[in-house]
């Protein structure tokens, strides 16, 4: 993006940031920290790529499934923007679903575009084990991460711990015969990111500090926005049914995104990708009310 596209997006998103509509000062405020991030970086046209985390919440067995759903989802998105997916960390279940998965996202406005995807999906329908015909309603939370640079976020070797393990797969049994899979703590933060999705060790352990100096981030970011005042909610929130940005509602046929009041039809299709009309709505400026 050249200079003067970015602040004149980076005024934009300070005003909105004003609006009296919450969940709009919200999503202002979020633009607002990437777009000063890349004024700060001479290489601001970079932040480009993202890391998405999908996690199963409320709902067992049918969370798990949805989660998996989502993220098909994405990928499907993705490709039909010419992006790459790279998969770093997943945990399938039995019953094609995943506890958590991490990809990395690799393409033009990658970040800018799905940055407001974050937050509690909540999906209401008949699941596949249900014998009753009841309506469940069950949580997969999504966290979009910006891929950030060596430069911006240093990580020292005194400050993180290393353990490396066999990569396993669902029901906990190794998929790999040699100690490729990677999980680094971060000492003082206490954060803690697995990757096992690569063969080699080295590898996971690249996907591993890239994920990690993401995360540290994310938290520098939120840290920095509460001393000014700016109380932005975490995109993963608590996972449970309240924390909810959008739903899916399959007896309806329909899918509503809470924070701009507005729903489309076609699930199906939706899940199969087409996002853009979800995306652009987002997207777009909000009118104030």
């Amino acid at each position: 993006m050249a200079i003067q596209n970015l602040q004149q997006q980076l005024a934009e998103a300070k005003l909105l940031s004003q609006d009296a509509n919450p969940a709009i000062r919200k999503m202002a405020l979020q633009e607002v920290g990437y777009l000063e991030l890349a004024l700060k970086n001479d290489n601001s046209s970079s932040i480009e790529n993202a890391i998405l985390e999908i996690r199963a919440a409320a709902g067992g067995d049918e969370a798990e499934i949805f989660a998996a759903e989502l993220l098909r989802m994405y990928t499907k998105y993705a490709q039909q923007q010419g992006w790459k997916v790279e998969s770093l960390d997943t945990n399938k279940t039995s019953l094609d679903g995943i506890k958590q998965a991490t990809v990395r996202i690799v393409g033009s406005a990658v970040y800018s575009k799905l940055a407001f995807e974050g937050g509690a999906h909540r999906v209401q329908r008949i699941p596949k084990t249900e014998k009753r015909g009841r309506i469940h309603t069950s949580v997969a939370t999504v966290a979009v991460l910006p891929e950030i640079n060596k430069t911006e976020v240093e990580i020292k070797p005194e400050d993180m711990r290393v353990d490396v393990y066999r990569s396993s797969g669902h029901g906990g049994q190794s998929v790999n015969t040699t100690d490729s899979a990677v999980r680094i703590t971060h000492i003082s933060s206490g954060i803690v990111v697995t990757c096992q999705d690569e063969r080699s060790q080295i590898k996971n352990r690249q996907s591993a500090l890239m994920v990690l100096r993401a995360k540290l981030w994310q938290l520098k970011e939120q840290k920095s926005k509460q001393k000014e005042g700016h109380l932005r909610l975490s995109q993963i929130g608590s996972g449970e049914r309240s924390d909810k940005i959008r739903t899916y509602n399959f007896p309806q046929d329909r899918l509503t995104d809470h924070r701009i009041g507005k729903s489309w039809s076609k699930l199906e299709k939706i899940l199969n990708g087409d996002l853009d009309p979800i995306i652009s709505a987002i997207l777009q400026p909000q009118k104030k009310s």
